[in-house]
């Protein structure tokens, strides 16, 4: 068979790299010894693998077409026994990527963008509801002030290495059924930066960041909730060699409060009245949440007035509009429930129990029977009742 090439991949001398790829792509689809391990096809695929390691390098594509040796003569010259790279199979197969990953090969950069940072912060019911303004203590990677972020000790700077020469990965060969297959692994000399600080800065150890305590002013919105989090741009941990901070995450934890218990932008609260006032009617002062911000600001309604009716039961309920949390956006604002629990007198004295027994016998509640109602039930229920009456 022609040793040419060309003519093993089937392409004109005149092809393009795209042209050589997709040709070589097919044949060793075609040829892989996992596809088909008879020797003679197995030689085959030596035959295109080698073939294309010269056509896809424009130096030895070159050294071929002007009839001289693309391998320089190493192991007798084309046909004869020449490396290829494992990673031009794996893009045979895998539309490229390979060993060394779809991104392409090079040194990695040092300058990266740093990580975000997430702090929690305990903030009381006002607070969250109102919004307020905190400064908070963060300890974050900044930049070295020493190197500004080099990395190197001032005066020097960094080397290119002298294994990878700069290229940030070396070469492996091996040996297989196949020929010497070729990969690139990161440089270790380098760690794959391509190159080297020989003189790091001492500050930062050649990272180009420290560790600082800096204080910060965030403002919480008004509205926020148990797990809000309120991002900080940029005020996270600068990137390894200076690069661009992340961001700083701060999410919102709200403390219990003693009166109010928060249900969406509802506030709900309890209020315990005597059976005599239940019975009779009275007016409640009930605080309001901005009672908790304190100061003098006549504006503020710190509480209102609340009626109770005559003959209020025990777990009546009234919703009191607009006295609940803002919304997170500004747009309105949740309600204000108030549940009245009725206090029945465990202990009375004499004269106490003298006018109770009293004002039963006029009532002619000295011997209730009691009322008994059926408990309410819910959908579901009164959905399988239906069905068990059939």
């Amino acid at each position: 068979m022609s040793q040419d090439p060309y003519d093993l991949l089937g392409v004109p001398r005149d092809a393009d790299a795209d042209t050589i790829k997709k040709a070589y792509r097919k044949l060793a689809r075609q040829l892989h010894p996992d596809v088909n391990p008879d020797p003679e096809t197995q030689e085959r695929f030596k035959e295109v693998s080698r073939a294309y390691e010269v056509l896809s390098d424009p130096q030895k594509r070159a050294a071929y077409d002007r009839g001289g040796d693309p391998f320089g003569g190493a192991a007798g010259g084309f046909g004869q026994g020449a490396g290829f790279s494992f990673t031009d199979i794996m893009d045979a197969f895998f539309g490229g990527g390979g060993a060394a990953g779809a991104q392409g090969r090079g040194p990695r950069p040092r300058v990266r963008r740093g990580q975000d940072a997430l702090i929690r912060l305990e903030v009381e019911l006002a607070e969250a509801a109102f919004g307020v303004t905190r400064e908070l203590k963060v300890d974050t990677a900044v930049t070295c002030e020493t190197c500004h972020g080099a990395g190197a000790a001032p005066g020097s700077q960094p080397v290119t290495c002298e294994t990878c020469h700069g290229a940030g990965e070396v070469a492996h060969v091996q040996r297989s059924f196949l020929g010497e297959i070729r990969t690139l692994r990161p440089c270790a000399a380098c760690r794959g930066f391509g190159t080297i600080i020989p003189d790091p800065c001492r500050e930062c150890s050649g990272e180009g960041r420290v560790r600082s305590r800096r204080t910060l002013t965030v403002k919480i919105p008004a509205g926020v909730d148990n797990g809000t989090r309120v991002q900080l741009t940029e005020q996270g941990e600068v990137g390894p060699g200076g690069g661009p901070p992340g961001d700083l995450f701060v999410e919102i934890h709200v403390t219990q409060h003693p009166t109010f218990t928060r249900h969406g932008n509802d506030l709900h609260c309890t209020v315990s009245v005597p059976m005599t006032a239940a019975a009779l009617g009275t007016t409640l002062t009930v605080p309001t949440l901005e009672a908790d911000l304190g100061g003098d600001d006549p504006e503020l309604e710190k509480s209102f007035p609340l009626e109770v009716r005559p003959g209020t039961q025990s777990g009546t309920t009234q919703t009191i509009k607009a006295r609940g949390v803002p919304g997170l956006r500004g747009v309105g604002r949740g309600d204000l429930v108030v549940s009245v629990v009725v206090d029945t007198p465990t202990k009375l004295d004499p004269r106490q129990e003298e006018l109770l027994r009293e004002l039963a016998a006029i009532r002619g509640e000295e011997s209730p029977d009691g009322s008994i109602r059926p408990t309410h039930k819910s959908v579901f229920g009164r959905l399988r009742d239906a069905f068990n009456a059939h």
